[in-house]
């Protein structure tokens, strides 16, 4: 009798096979060894190119497609999702786009306001920074984000260098705009985030804010007709010179609002932000960033070393914004329990 062996032999594998295989076990083992990241790094890679293949894709197609479109699309889809929480109070989807609404409502029946036009803003880290810039982009303005902790000279060169129609100023800056105003420009209008003014010619903007519309301006003020065109103005330090202004289009924005989501945050994520709004990281990458994925941040008034990790735990934070320095601050900080 033939045994099981004669019936049924194993087939034999061709004799390139045990060296191929030794072969890729080779190469994985250096790939890890001297690329360890490299599989991660494609993915990440692959999630930029699709990034950039869908708004290649709307521009072939002629569709113009805004940070601020999707933020007023969440709104509508979202409206009682937070969308900022600051200093324990929570702003939903559409308490944001209401306000923002309101403040383009007061620009356009108090001030003639063209499509196009430049606002300056001078303002620090609070909801009325966001409301104020998405206003703004409601009508068609391109908004330039002056840094506060500039002045004087340097605060004069970046206002008068972006020509702005209009400077809205926080309430918080009354005193760096008391500096200024003496030099400012006169076919400038000021506006200040109060609802009542000792200056001369100042016009007050919280008390117009509440008397305002909740309805949105036409769509044709808001509309982008090229991706390229200007949408911002951020300026740099002024480190070794005078600050000088970066123009940021629309498409430039879509790009730094993509990041958080092609590093892997979802709307799920709470974002901290405690960078300033003036700067991109704060606005681009982490309010953009946050409109993207339709998630919520927590913004910080200004960065605080000792608070940081009592609002991350406070606040259910998971994904934080840093730039070199401020990792530093952190880590030198004291082990507190819990």
């Amino acid at each position: 009798m033939r045994d099981w062996d004669d019936l049924y032999p194993l087939p034999v594998p061709p004799s390139w096979v045990p060296g191929a295989a030794v072969g890729m076990l080779s190469l994985h083992f250096i790939q890890k060894l001297l690329f360890p990241y490299f599989w991660a790094d494609l993915r990440y890679l692959l999630k930029v190119l699709t990034y950039g293949l869908r708004v290649e894709m709307y521009r072939l197609q002629g569709r113009v497609v805004t940070v601020l479109d999707k933020f007023v699309k969440l709104a509508e889809k979202q409206p009682h999702k937070p969308f900022l929480i600051y200093e324990g109070t929570v702003h939903t989807y559409r308490d944001v786009d209401r306000r923002s609404n309101r403040i383009a409502q007061v620009f356009l029946q108090h001030e003639a306001l063209k499509k196009g036009d430049t606002v300056a803003l001078l303002m620090g880290n609070e909801p009325d920074f966001i409301h104020v810039w998405f206003g703004l982009a409601k009508l068609g303005c391109v908004v330039a984000f002056l840094n506060f902790n500039v002045r004087l000279r340097s605060l004069l060169h970046c206002v008068s260098s972006c020509g702005p129609k209009i400077l809205v100023v926080g309430a918080d800056l009354l005193g760096t705009l008391e500096e200024i105003l003496p030099n400012l420009q006169r076919d400038i209008s000021v506006w200040v985030m109060t609802k009542d003014s000792t200056f001369p010619s100042v016009h007050t903007l919280l008390d117009k804010i509440e008397a305002a519309s909740e309805d949105p301006v036409p769509v044709n003020r808001c509309s982008a007709n090229d991706l390229k065109s200007a949408v911002l103005y951020i300026f740099t330090s002024g480190t070794t010179g005078l600050p000088k202004a970066a123009v940021i289009s629309h498409m430039q924005v879509l790009k730094g609002a993509a990041g958080l989501w092609a590093f892997g945050a979802t709307a799920e994520d709470i974002i901290y932000i405690t960078l300033p709004l003036y700067h991109s990281a704060a606005s681009l990458l982490g309010i953009g960033g946050c409109i993207e994925l339709g998630a919520t941040c927590v913004l910080k008034k200004k960065f605080s070393a000792s608070q940081f990790w009592s609002d991350c735990r406070k606040y259910n934070v998971t994904v934080i914004q840093y730039i070199g320095e401020l990792c530093r601050y952190l880590c030198n900080q004291p082990v507190v329990s819990g």
